[in-house]
């Protein structure tokens, strides 16, 4: 059934054995109904048309032309069907409207818009609202205004269905306020929940949560509508997006009371509501209660925990996603394979990333620079090499010629991937390709990573040339933390003073990690009354927290200062203020251990004590000294 001439060769081959002809003339909707019930039972109703000269008339060849594409989902054949007819009605033409507005070839819709007013044909009310989904999806906004001119003509400025789609249209192409004035002129006693749920998503998608939930208030306060599971779902995403945690729960609460069914929708807008709210229990609470979650469900739980930087939890939970049998795709395995850098868990990205291979998972941009930040993070610096360059080849990950184009996230990856694992000459070189690229330019983090390797590699004066560059070349202001790596280079090289001098030259107040950071310094080089400057500094910063105490009684101790190092213990004591026990995770077999100093809950602990003695006397035997260890 792909073109007119072999449906023709069906007739010929076959006849009906129905008095189709009757039919035809007398009930079209009864004969189609009741005659179709397999494409080849079409394929003869519609030869037989064609062949009888039926196919003229307008209301059996617009049935027709809906059935063509109800029975073989060919859009290509129903257009051959469409051109066919002499004078099309406007029934067929919105047929086509609405058929190629759920294909992937939406803007042929306004071709054939073009192609019905030249033919004399006015759209009704039903074409409007497909033209206009078209227009808000290209963001044709010129176009979409031409077509609201004429609808205004048309005397359908009231209609509740051409509004609505004017709403929608409008918000797509970021003009809200057209979108509110549209909205404003529909009268309260027309508007229905689409009418509202229309004006609230068009403010979340132009990213102003706070006027969607002051419309949703309103449609609260109007008895003339209900709200529906999207109104709904639409609150949820602006209450998370403004960390509104009570309003969230009053909006569960509106579920349970309303008996809405907790389907996969409704289920992770809340689950993604309660995560961006920082209540991961909440969210899986309500994660465990859909009954039949899918994907989406599972990437709203699993990114939630990785946001809040529960990455083993997230982890975890993508173990669980595959004994579920559920395929993740590209944004989900980018989560995945980022969490398990932050915890170095290396076997598991190596197996996510096996994962993608196999089920031809989209190894898109995202993914990509995920698994080069992942492997840079757990010191396997050269696969995120190979990685990366093998973003401008022919792509060998996924066994098919497909090029993948480097975005700033990749070179920044990887420069920060290899000052981090000491190959800060090797960093600074790929800083200076990135520089001659006329595809890219570096942001703020990328520098952070630039001074991060020159920090490492001790690199002073290449330093202060990068930071000075910034401004001066690639116009980027330099942030807190900017500052903050510019300190952590003066202090590894052991020029306090210089130090010193550059935190009270900045122009912005220091932080906590600047002040930590010339703390640290002078822990490695011995240098006391810088130390209790930083220390004096951090406390008002942070009065109730104890690493600075901790580090500062280590800088006494170095110096057998054993007086002071008492002092400071007994002002902790005095204070209350208990140190953090350390926490470390280990990876055995894909599998992410958690455990803390001091703690005697975990299983097999004497072996790893045993085990990190072990390890503490083959340095001692190689000449190196823990502290200095510490410190790298």
């Amino acid at each position: 059934m792909t073109s007119l001439p072999s449906t023709l060769k069906t007739w010929k081959q076959k006849a009906p054995k129905f008095l189709l002809p009757l039919f035809l003339l007398s009930n079209p909707n009864k004969c189609f109904s009741e005659c179709i019930k397999h494409p080849t039972h079409f394929n003869c109703i519609l030869s037989y048309a064609i062949a009888s000269g039926l196919f003229t008339d307008p209301c059996i060849s617009s049935k027709l032309l809906f059935y063509s594409f109800s029975i073989s989902h060919n859009l290509s054949f129903s257009r051959s069907l469409f051109f066919q007819i002499k004078n099309p009605n406007i029934f067929a033409y919105n047929f086509m409207f609405k058929a190629h507005s759920q294909s992937s070839t939406p803007i042929e819709s306004i071709t054939l818009y073009n192609l019905m007013l030249n033919n004399g044909i006015f759209p009704d009310n039903y074409t409007f609202p497909f033209i206009f989904k078209v227009c808000g999806r290209h963001l044709l906004l010129n176009k979409g205004q031409e077509v609201h001119a004429l609808s205004l003509k048309l005397g359908l400025e009231f209609d509740i269905f051409v509004q609505n789609a004017l709403v929608s249209m409008y918000s797509s192409c970021g003009k809200i306020e057209i979108a509110r004035r549209v909205f404003d002129l529909v009268p309260i006693f027309t508007r229905d929940v689409v009418s509202w749920n229309s004006m609230i998503s068009g403010y979340l998608q132009c990213d102003c949560s706070a006027e969607a939930l002051k419309v949703f208030g309103n449609l609260l306060g109007d008895n003339c509508v209900r709200f529906d599971e999207v109104t709904l779902i639409n609150a949820l995403t602006a209450s998370g997006r403004m960390g509104f945690l009570d309003l969230g729960k009053e909006l569960h609460g509106l579920i349970i009371v309303n008996r809405f069914v907790l389907d996969v929708f409704l289920g992770s807008s809340l689950i993604d509501m309660y995560a961006k709210c920082g209540k991961m229990e909440d969210a899986r609470k309500v994660f465990d209660k859909i009954p039949d979650r899918n994907l989406v469900c599972w990437t709203s739980m699993i990114v939630g925990y990785a946001r809040l930087d529960m990455f083993k939890e997230g982890i975890e939970l993508f173990r669980e996603m595959q004994l579920a049998e559920v395929v993740a795709d590209a944004a989900l395995v980018a989560s995945v394979i980022s969490a398990c850098g932050h915890l170095g868990a290396l076997d598991q990205g190596r197996w996510v990333h096996a994962y993608c291979e196999r089920n031809g998972i989209d190894m898109n941009l995202s993914v990509r620079n995920a698994l080069i930040d992942m492997y840079s993070k757990c010191g396997e610096v050269e696969k995120a090499r190979q990685i990366f360059n093998e973003m401008v080849k022919r792509d060998v990950l996924v066994k098919r010629d497909v090029l993948v184009k480097r975005d700033v996230f990749s070179w920044t990856s990887m420069i920060s991937g290899l000052a981090m694992n000491g190959n800060s000459d090797e960093a600074l070189d790929l800083f200076a390709q990135m520089e001659m690229s006329s595809d890219v330019k570096p942001n703020e983090v990328t520098f952070l990573g630039v001074l991060s390797a020159c920090s490492h590699g001790g690199f002073v004066d290449k330093g202060f040339h990068y930071f000075k560059a910034m401004s001066l070349i690639h116009h980027i202001k330099p942030r807190i933390e900017h500052y903050g790596c510019m300190v952590d280079l003066l202090g590894r090289a052991n020029l306090m003073v210089e130090a010193e001098k550059f935190i009270r030259a900045m122009p912005v107040q220091p932080d906590v990690v600047t002040w930590r950071s010339l703390l640290f310094a002078c822990r490695s080089h011995g240098n006391i009354e810088l130390a209790e400057l930083a220390t004096n500094k951090i406390e008002e910063l942070e009065p109730r927290k104890s690493e600075a105490q901790i580090l500062l009684s280590h800088v006494y101790a170095s110096a057998s200062r054993w007086g002071d190092v008492n002092r400071v213990r007994k002002c902790m004591a005095r204070q209350k203020i208990q140190k953090k026990p350390g926490c470390s995770f280990v990876e055995i077999n894909g599998l992410v251990h958690e455990f803390f100093a001091e703690a005697e809950s975990l299983s097999q602990m004497d072996v790893l004590y045993e085990t990190n003695m072990q390890i503490h006397n083959i340095l001692r035997s190689e000449g190196f000294d823990s502290d200095f260890l510490g410190h790298q």
